[in-house]
């Protein structure tokens, strides 16, 4: 599994932070300029399946890749997320941790953020 893995053997031309147990990359597929993912070296496949340290590790990789996406854009916001399995809409079973950064005006309405994937839960609050 690891041989046909895209994080295990990352295109450096991605990599954008290496740590003893976390490489960070340029998402291939950029969801917003900037999308960057955080990977653990281990391959595992989820969140769940992750040791304490290197889930610590991630968190803590987060605030190194803010840091590089502000070095080069100029994000308003950001969403963190992680799919974790195949209902979740994880589609490479090696974790990976999304930062994505937002942009003001790039959805009409971004009010419910990661709850727009179902989009008739989104809306919780009341209208004024």
């Amino acid at each position: 599994m690891a041989g046909s893995c895209p994080f295990c053997n990352p295109d450096p031309e991605q990599v954008f932070l290496e740590t003893d147990l976390v490489v960070g990359l340029w998402d291939k597929f950029p969801v917003s300029p900037g999308h960057a993912l955080l990977v653990p070296r281990r391959h595992v496949a989820g969140w769940f399946d992750a040791s304490e340290e290197e889930r610590q590790a991630l968190t803590a990789a987060l605030d190194v890749a803010r840091d590089r996406i502000l070095e080069r854009h100029r994000p308003d916001a950001f969403n963190i997320g992680v799919n974790s399995g195949e209902a979740a809409g994880q589609t490479v079973f090696h974790l990976h941790v999304h930062l994505i950064p937002r942009y003001r005006g790039d959805q009409d309405d971004p009010r419910g953020g990661v709850r727009r994937m179902f989009p008739d839960k989104a809306s919780y609050w009341e209208e004024p």
